[in-house]
């Protein structure tokens, strides 16, 4: 079985790969998956100032093995690809540690900054690079059929995208958001910079035509909701992904993980993982 090293072991979406792991691990001993089919932990990285460094990556059940650790390099040592849920402003390091140790990278944190998308494009001149806002398959066919959806409607139809998250999310909107806001503005041939519009407060005017409107919630323990609307005299079209429990982006990066080890070289999306483009 390939090795995965998880950055941001300590967090919501790295125990949740951690249980995810578990539960492929246990669907080979009863036959229900082959072992080269899936992965096990194999580094597990944290803050230099996380409490658990020197424990067991497992922060719940039966220990796992893994050592957590503040080396980047020291978690990549065994391993065969690298996901990295960790904060933005550790996206770039991080990815610069796996082109040293050529670990193809799958990047699931969002709201990095500029510099730091330069250091991914750069990395992924060395190694794979997947970049994820949102690993759901769900959420991946979701932006397909909104592709479809936004190259037939046309800027006939005005576009809202709304989206809602637990109260401790930081980024706003969401990368998902933003990334399903990139999809509709390149369907019509335009950049989502020109058309998005996340503020009306004290706008006394109409809704210039062709524009994206963005809303957020950030509530509770949601754990993630994105509608995207299409409106015209008459009718309206909604798109919507609900997500209930935090595993499916964890059995999603790792499916996503497990494809991209053995690719060359570039950067990748979800959609290649599911041969959508």
């Amino acid at each position: 079985m390939p090795g995965v090293a998880v950055f941001g072991i300590t967090g919501r979406m790295g125990q949740s790969l951690v249980r995810a792991l578990r539960e492929e691990e246990s669907a080979a001993l009863t036959g229900a998956a082959r072992p080269e089919g899936i992965l096990h932990l194999s580094g597990a990285l944290a803050s230099p100032d996380s409490a658990r460094l020197g424990q067991d990556a497992a922060l719940e059940g039966s220990a796992c093995g893994v050592t957590v650790s503040a080396d980047p390099e020291t978690a990549l040592e065994a391993a065969a690809v690298a996901i990295d849920f960790s904060l933005p402003s550790c996206v770039a390091d991080h990815a610069r540690a796996c082109a040293r140790a050529r670990v193809p990278l799958l990047v699931g944190t969002t709201g990095f900054d500029a510099p730091s998308r330069a250091v991914l494009e750069a990395t992924a001149q060395v190694v794979p690079v997947l970049v994820a806002p949102n690993t759901s398959i769900g959420v991946t066919v979701m932006a397909h059929l909104l592709e479809l959806a936004s190259a037939a409607l046309g800027a006939h139809y005005d576009v809202e995208i709304s989206e809602a998250h637990h109260r401790m999310k930081r980024d706003a909107p969401s990368g998902t958001a933003l990334a399903l806001g990139e999809v509709v503005a390149g369907a019509r041939g335009e950049t989502l910079e020109s058309l998005a519009v996340f503020d009306r407060h004290g706008t006394l005017k109409p809704r210039r035509r062709g524009s994206i409107g963005f809303s957020v919630v950030r509530a509770g323990d949601i754990v993630g909701e994105h509608t995207v609307t299409f409106a015209a005299a008459g009718e309206r079209i909604e798109l919507v992904h609900r997500a209930t429990d935090r595993m499916i982006f964890a059995r999603g990066a790792l499916r996503a993980a497990l494809w991209l080890i053995g690719r060359p070289a570039g950067l990748y999306a979800m959609r290649n993982v599911l041969g959508l483009g």
